[in-house]
């Protein structure tokens, strides 16, 4: 029967928090820790890259990216992405999680390396190679948003799950805050080295050869701490839920649970005898559409609409800051001085708001509720933006600058302790094991789209319309993101299998019947 779970389950929903906790969260985060890394350290060099490539002798301000190729270097990673979290996801249900998790971190570090060697020295060789290695750096980035919260949320117990997602997730803040950081020492380093007049000083002399190092050097470190967790990761055992529940393993499970909760379990074979027929339904199954095709869509539309605002602030800071005065005119810098003013203002704003607020969330998540804390997130997130939009001139006059910075960053922070994390967390939880990854790769992917649009339409957007009514569209985004948390379930203190059905599943299998 249903209510007859299994001991190995049962025994890691009630156990105390342990090393092996710890552990596994450091092993899964330091993979987010990579996918921010790489994701967001792009927009720290897209100036240099301008000014290398792209500056018109004669000119009276430095090189940019062209809009069409600022959007395609910080969005192909993006796009390999959303295909690496669908194919890794299905692909974690089927061969399960543990025998993938090792690709995409060697993807990973293979790539992160090749983007920093990207060929020749003409613009279209540069970008079209860094583009291409980028692309297979987010699929593999990609397939550790299934796989790392899918497997955080089997390990963990149901009372502190929430917080050991949460702090899987909260790794990608000191992923950015040491993009920041790397940038601030690298641009240092060459700055005190290779000293250069501002441009319009000399606009020949503002860009020393060395720079070509500079964005090279910052890419290329991402594949560290990939590196360095890779043994750990093959050492993990497989998920007991996979094995019990979906390979029909149970004998292995507890083998593998006695080991990591130093307990001996029995294995109890007979409550994972093939299920009766009809209750194993599919993905694509009118079963599945009536149980979880609701839940589906808020995971997806929440993740799409945060996403769209999320990544459009991230890659876009630099422009933002410009815009209200924080950072100076790029003429007035040379080409290693702007990356190091650019690094230290997302390193000031990742210190201030993106890393406590992860911190937050993983505090009072199993206290609150994710719910709740998506709720507030997205509401405040829409207060900020119109609060930035509408006196949008009052803010760029020079006296008001340090309060813009202060309000862009509380939008950071909520976002955070708000639906950036919950986004996360949710789709591991409310899905059956069996489709588990699967879904949550297509919640992640839904997220992607959204950044894509953002990132994509961002630049657009601000070249038409301005940055005034881009911030508004913005707040009405946020806004719709509050109505469709309507959709997702509170999972706050229950397992997986009362969150997900699949006890009532097996009851109403024995009896014949189908749920509703």
């Amino acid at each position: 029967m249903a209510n007859e779970q299994l001991k190995v389950l049962n025994a890691l929903d009630s156990a105390k928090t342990q090393w092996y906790h710890f552990t596994a969260i450091v092993i899964a985060g330091m993979g987010f820790f990579t996918d921010a890394y790489d994701l967001f350290c792009i927009s720290l060099v897209t100036s240099l890259l301008g000014r290398l490539y792209y500056t018109e002798p004669g000119s009276d301000t430095p090189g940019t990216l062209p809009s069409n190729v600022s959007s395609a270097v910080n969005g192909v990673a993006l796009s390999g992405t959303l295909a690496g979290q669908i194919f890794f996801g299905w692909l974690g249900d089927k061969m399960g999680r543990k025998r993938v998790y090792g690709v995409t971190l060697m993807l990973m570090v293979f790539c992160s390396i090749a983007s920093g060697l990207s060929f020749g020295k003409e613009a279209k060789g540069v970008i079209a190679t860094l583009c291409f290695f980028r692309f297979w750096l987010g699929f593999g980035i990609g397939g550790d948003y299934p796989l790392s919260a899918t497997i955080m949320s089997e390990y963990a117990n149901k009372k502190t799950r929430g917080a050991f997602i949460a702090a899987v997730f909260a790794m990608q803040g000191f992923g950015i805050l040491a993009g920041g950081t790397v940038s601030i020492i690298v641009s240092s380093s060459f700055k005190a080295r290779y000293p250069a007049p501002a441009y319009e000083v000399n606009p020949g002399l503002s860009t020393v050869p060395e720079a070509d190092y500079v964005w090279r050097i910052i890419l290329m470190f991402g594949a560290v701490p990939a590196a360095l967790t890779y043994y750990w990761r093959m050492k993990m055992p497989e998920t007991a839920r996979y094995t019990a529940l979906v390979a029909k393993n149970a004998q292995q499970a507890a083998a593998d649970m006695s080991r990591v909760l130093q307990v001996d379990l029995e294995a109890e074979p007979e409550k994972v005898e093939p299920r009766v027929q009809g209750n194993d339904f599919g993905l694509f199954s009118k079963q599945f559409v009536r149980r979880h095709g609701l839940h589906l869509l808020g995971t997806t539309s929440t993740w799409f609409l945060l996403d769209i605002a999320f990544y459009s602030q991230n890659l876009f800071q630099k422009d933002i800051y410009t815009a209200v005065g924080w950072i100076p005119e790029a003429k007035t810098m040379n080409a290693i001085e702007e990356v190091y003013r650019i690094g230290r203002a997302q390193t000031l704003i990742a210190l201030c708001s993106t890393v406590p607020g992860y911190w937050f969330t993983v505090a009072f998540i199993d206290r609150i509720g994710r719910f709740a804390i998506q709720l507030m997130g997205f509401f405040f997130m829409t207060v900020f933006m119109f609060a930035l939009a509408i006196p949008y001139h009052h803010w760029t006059l020079r006296d008001n600058r340090i309060g813009f910075v202060i309000m862009y960053s509380l939008t950071f922070f909520f976002a955070n302790f708000g639906p950036n994390a919950t986004t996360f967390v949710i789709p591991a939880e409310i899905f059956p094991a069996r489709v588990r990854s699967t879904c949550h790769g297509i919640s992640a992917a839904a997220g992607k789209a959204g950044s894509l649009l953002g990132t994509f339409g961002f630049v657009y957007a601000v070249d038409g319309i301005g940055i005034r009514k881009t911030l508004m569209i913005l707040g009405v985004t946020n806004f719709f993101g509050v109505v469709f948390t309507f959709l997702v379930p509170e999972a706050k203190g229950l397992s997986l299998e009362e969150i997900s059905g699949e006890n009532e599943e097996e009851d109403a299998a024995e009896l014949g019947t189908v749920p509703v």
